[in-house]
């Protein structure tokens, strides 16, 4: 059954982690959305889908500090009952340059049982090494796991209703998805902690990507270059340096994410997502026409 979230009236508000704001401005904030809204650049309603099974049930609130709130811990005695399933992971090696610029030393995709990932949440203290669960589709999830995830009803306000794909995406921060664009509009639920989204218009992020480019890719057939070395690294600086050479010509905006906020993403639009904080990091996301 798809969530339906409550609305409220529009209250235009702002959010962004970033301190180098002449690149990267807050993506607007929306209390509503309505076909009367123009949805040609991103926005944020937050805090609307804390309602999502998934928040409760997968994750409990991470013991923290005043002034330190907002992160969780996975419920592994929840989804050990699904331990079996195969799921996608992703396993690197990271290190950081003198200027702080996130480095790749490895890096390898494969497929496992979700009990490697919870085994491996629960026992590593190993920063150098980050096992992430990413672009698992829901499809693939059991049926238990799908319906603490239903896809949120605004979808049918924001298009067809037709739902092109939809992805899991779960671990230890921090994470990272590299600058990429997606081939459909995209509705991104933040599930537990806290990620942050660097986003470009489609020429902008054409440009820089062409300019940074390595090799014989295209921005429509990307592969291991987007996840490890020379052309990742040049669009990791590029995208989050904001201390010591920056590049000023790249610029766009910027959105923090907490549990239960959602973000629209439209069609082309380039985005870079890292996942900060501690505790787990959790997140589900559904492309749609």
């Amino acid at each position: 059954m798809p969530l339906r979230p409550q609305f409220r009236l529009f209250i235009p508000q702002h959010r962004c982690h970033s301190h180098w704001k002449q690149r990267f401005v807050p993506v607007k904030v929306l209390d509503n959305i309505t076909p009367k809204i123009d949805l040609a650049e991103p926005a944020i309603l937050p805090g609307r889908f804390r309602s999502i099974p998934a928040i409760s049930k997968w994750f409990t609130p991470y013991p923290s500090k005043k002034g330190d709130s907002g992160f969780h811990e996975l419920n592994v005695s929840y989804l050990t009952q699904h331990g079996d399933t195969i799921v996608p992971l992703e396993l690197t090696q990271v290190s950081s340059s003198p200027s702080n610029d996130l480095q790749i030393s490895s890096f390898e995709r494969f497929e496992a049982p979700l009990s490697l990932l919870l085994s491996y949440i629960k026992s590593t203290q190993d920063s150098s090494t980050n096992l992430y669960l990413a672009q698992c589709s829901l499809d693939n999830l059991p049926v238990d796991l799908q319906a603490d995830l239903p896809t949120p009803s605004l979808i049918s306000v924001m298009g067809r209703g037709d739902i092109y794909g939809s992805s899991l995406w779960l671990g230890q921060p921090p994470t990272r998805t590299p600058l990429h664009r997606d081939p459909n509009p995209n509705v991104f639920v933040q599930l537990a902690g806290k990620k942050v989204i660097r986003l470009m218009k489609p020429d902008a992020g054409n440009w820089l990507y062409e300019r940074l480019r390595v090799g014989d890719g295209h921005a429509n057939m990307r592969g291991d270059e987007m996840m490890v070395g020379t052309e990742m690294e040049r669009l990791e600086a590029a995208v989050w340096r904001d201390e010591g050479v920056v590049d000023k010509y790249v610029k766009g905006w910027e959105a923090e994410l907490g549990s239960g906020d959602l973000l629209y993403i439209p069609l082309g639009w380039w985005h870079a997502v890292r996942g900060i904080g501690k505790g787990i990091n959790g997140s589900a996301n559904w492309w749609f026409r």
